[in-house]
């Protein structure tokens, strides 16, 4: 079984890996029950955004650590990968800048890598 942390880095690694922009990883352990981290990236296209879910999905499967729930496949300009301790967000550029979730989040800690 992998900690929060260990999920939150190796989920960042796949970000990163897929060519993601953008790239945060934010620690709100201290601010809500949701999780214990959050994971917000920004994709070049909807095919961009699907190829990152499901490459997070299949490899963390394969470490044990399945995702519980996926939203947003249909339109594919914010999707969300809910592994429990870690949510991920991808967004197109447009839908990043219009939710926010950076500023939303602001109070939360930044980890760095």
């Amino acid at each position: 079984m992998m900690t929060p942390y260990e999920i939150a880095q190796k989920l960042f690694a796949i970000a990163e890996d897929r060519k993601a922009k953008d790239v945060r990883l934010l620690e709100i352990t201290d601010l809500t029950v949701l999780a214990d981290y959050f994971l917000i990236c920004t994709a070049n296209s909807t095919t961009h955004i699907k190829t990152m879910a499901d490459e997070m999905a299949l490899r963390l499967k394969e470490l044990g650590e399945p995702a519980r729930n996926i939203e947003g496949h249909g339109k594919n300009v914010w999707l969300l990968l809910d592994f429990g301790c870690v949510v991920v967000h991808l967004f197109l550029p447009e839908a990043r800048e219009f939710y926010s979730l950076d500023r939303v989040w602001a109070d939360a800690k930044l980890v760095s890598h």
